[in-house]
């Protein structure tokens, strides 16, 4: 064997590179806190976008997964259905009745719950946006009106007008009861607590 060469043939090695991708996950906001002492349309505009911060700050961090992961039974809310609700909440009260636009509600039409409800094909990051967007939305449609003014109701109780403060002032109110729920979603999903 001495003097013979061996042709040696190789084998490609074929390797296989896993591409990891992390998950989405909600963006971390910036929360002003109110002043102490402003005039009333600053005092109520302060509070809600507060408030509207408040919600956002409870999703920061945690991927589209979390975002849908229900309460403890047998409640079905979830902080992305709370997202979803206060899109249609902001439309609602700002758009139809503040700015008086006829419009359909984005994720439930009939008003039945579907904005809580049908969450499994939902995009988080796509209603994060448009919750955003409507937020926008809600603020010009009252950029020129003012608190006393007066608008008609569009509910089933057509008596019941009220001024541009009420809606402010239940937008806080709404706003405030849903965070509290976002608290304790949050808090079983993470144990991330605080304001």
């Amino acid at each position: 064997m001495h003097g013979t060469v061996l042709a040696r043939t190789e084998t490609p090695v074929r390797t296989t590179v896993a591409v990891v991708t992390e998950p989405w996950t909600a963006s971390e906001v910036e929360r002003t806190y109110p002043g102490r002492i402003m005039g009333e349309r600053q005092a109520l505009e302060a509070w809600i976008d507060f408030h509207r911060s408040t919600l956002l700050h409870k999703c920061a961090g945690l991927t589209a997964d979390q975002l849908k992961d229900r309460a403890v039974p047998p409640s079905r809310l979830s902080l992305l259905g709370l997202v979803r609700h206060m899109t249609e909440v902001e439309r609602w009260w700002f758009r139809m009745h503040a700015a008086n636009t006829d419009m359909p509600f984005s994720y439930d039409p009939d008003q039945t719950g579907q904005d809580f409800e049908v969450l499994d094909d939902a995009d988080a990051a796509a209603n994060i946006e448009a919750f955003k967007q409507e937020i926008e939305h809600a603020r010009a449609a009252v950029a020129e009106r003012q608190l006393d003014d007066v608008v008609p109701s569009r509910g089933h109780h057509p008596e019941h007008s009220r001024d541009i403060r009420w809606i402010y002032l239940h937008m806080i109110e709404e706003y405030a009861r849903h965070n509290g729920h976002a608290d304790l979603i949050r808090e079983r999903i993470d144990g991330v607590t605080g304001v």
